[in-house]
């Protein structure tokens, strides 16, 4: 059995059990953590649809529409990591908790926007708050679901999570042709409120197996100074100079950090689960790549369908919503299967199935059969239906109670750093063939070219990536390091 224990072998702290006054219930954890996750896939993907209208009010360019997206997802790779570890050592609750609260604010505050900066800036705040919730709400999940009973649990909030995405397009698409793109934030503000009152009122309990132990706040500097240098240059990359020096010094800072933690006795991403444990190692990187090569498929036909088809927001939405709902249908399906069937083996043909909808996608012209695209999206749907319940069981089932909070953390981090090279790729080639021009029926073939580029890309990721997740696939034992 590989072990997932570091190079220093450190002390194993014993989970911190609740206080006897009262009982943890997995119903009433699990009906409150599907609920908040419900919250950030709705707001990605009802902003997605809400694109074109945000453009035309605030006149934004091609680049600044892909910022949008890159800074939510930006904000939630830089704190995905500090999150887990804060909430090992303090409590995934309390770091829970004050992540509705900052997502709350941030959408308040972009439902004001006055300009797409000032829309930008409010995006990362919300982003910040996303980051919490999500690095947190899985490692609760865990501490709570025994392995034999995890796969299905896991199943259930990876089908809520494709609720979001599947209700986002569809309200989104209805309140901006009825009531306008800001009516999504006012509606957001109302459910991420209803949530803060569910989970004081039902998630009971506190789950802290790392209490007492010393957060790296050094590491944490390196960690997020690096990824913002590295990504900020990346995406101005075209102009050269300064830009160059700072992908440099990004790169250079994210191995000095790997180097730091490894060394560390109190770090924020075990390096050692990495080097050890292969089976972790291989998930959270078929994750990076799958979600990396399938990310920019609704984001591209959310301005495909509106620009070069002339549907409107609500008939794009209808459209869009195929490949969440497949996804939220059948992943409570294949994550019950999980507990049962080589996860790792249904994870890789999920991605499998993903590439064979990608290759479609990268072959879509203004004039493609809507039945070919209507399928495409179809085919990606199913292909993450089978993928996702299932990767996030293999990662969980790795690791030992201790290293939840890193585990859950740094696969959900994984998946955002996944979207965030999947937009700034877009962002460079919007770059190369748009400029600073707005996606509008006069640059529909500038856009397409960069549709297809992109596509094209990404479908080759996807090979890649079922090529690492074949390597989990070799006889090893998933059950927990004790």
């Amino acid at each position: 059995m590989e072990t997932c224990l570091t190079a220093k072998v450190q002390p194993e702290n014993k989970p911190h059990p609740p206080p006897s006054d009262y009982a943890v219930s997995g119903a009433a954890t699990l009906f409150v953590v599907s609920a908040v996750q419900f919250l950030t896939p709705f707001m990605l993907s009802a902003v997605g649809v809400a694109l074109p209208s945000i453009a035309q009010e605030f006149s934004a360019s091609a680049v600044q529409l892909g910022l949008v997206e890159t800074v939510y997802i930006l904000a939630f790779s830089l704190f995905l990591l500090p999150a887990g570890r804060l909430g090992d050592i303090y409590g995934r609750k309390k770091i829970f908790i004050i992540g509705i609260l900052v997502f709350t604010l941030g959408t308040l505050l972009v439902s004001q926007a006055f300009t797409i900066e000032s829309f930008i800036v409010f995006r990362f705040l919300q982003g910040s708050g996303g980051a919490m919730i999500t690095g947190t709400s899985v490692a609760i999940l865990s501490s709570v679901f025994p392995p034999a009973k995890r796969g299905r649990a896991m199943g259930i909030i990876v089908g809520c999570i494709y609720l979001g995405l599947s209700a986002g397009p569809v309200l989104s698409g209805f309140m901006i042709t009825h009531l306008g793109w800001r009516c999504i934030f006012y509606f957001g503000v109302l459910v991420e409120c209803l949530a803060l009152v569910l989970t004081l009122w039902k998630l009971k309990g506190e789950w802290a197996e790392a209490r007492g132990e010393r957060f790296d706040f050094l590491g944490t500097f390196l960690y997020c100074t690096s990824l913002f240098c590295l990504i900020y240059g990346a995406l101005h990359q075209k102009q050269g100079g300064v830009y160059y020096l700072l992908m440099g010094v990004g790169v250079t800072g994210l191995l000095g950090f790997v180097v730091f933690e490894y060394r560390s006795d109190s770090p924020i991403l075990d390096v050692g689960l990495i080097i050890h444990n292969r089976v972790f190692a291989f998930s959270n990187l078929a994750t990076l790549i799958n979600y990396a090569a399938s990310f920019g498929i609704s984001f591209f036909f959310s301005l495909y369908l509106q620009v070069v088809r002339g549907f409107s927001p609500q008939a794009a939405g209808m459209v869009l919503i195929i490949q969440p709902v497949l996804q939220a249908i059948l992943s409570p399906l294949f994550g019950r299967l999980a507990d049962r069937v080589s996860p790792p083996g249904l994870a890789t043909l999920g991605m499998a199935v993903c590439a064979m909808g990608l290759a479609v996608a990268s072959q879509v012209t203004a004039t493609t059969s809507m039945h070919v695209i209507m399928g495409m999206l179809g085919l990606m749907g199913v292909g993450f239906g089978i993928f996702a319940s299932p990767n996030m069981t293999t990662v969980m089932g790795s690791v030992s109670p201790k290293h939840y909070g890193i585990a859950s953390s740094f696969v959900a981090t994984m998946r955002t750093l996944g979207m965030l090279c999947c937009m700034t790729i877009i962002t460079l080639i919007f770059n190369h063939f748009m400029g600073d021009h707005p996606v509008s029926p006069e640059t529909r073939s500038a856009f397409l070219a960069s549709m297809h580029m992109s596509l094209r890309i990404f479908s080759g990721l996807c090979v890649v990536g079922i090529i690492f997740s074949l390597g989990r696939l070799k006889p090893v034992s998933l059950k927990r390091n004790e």
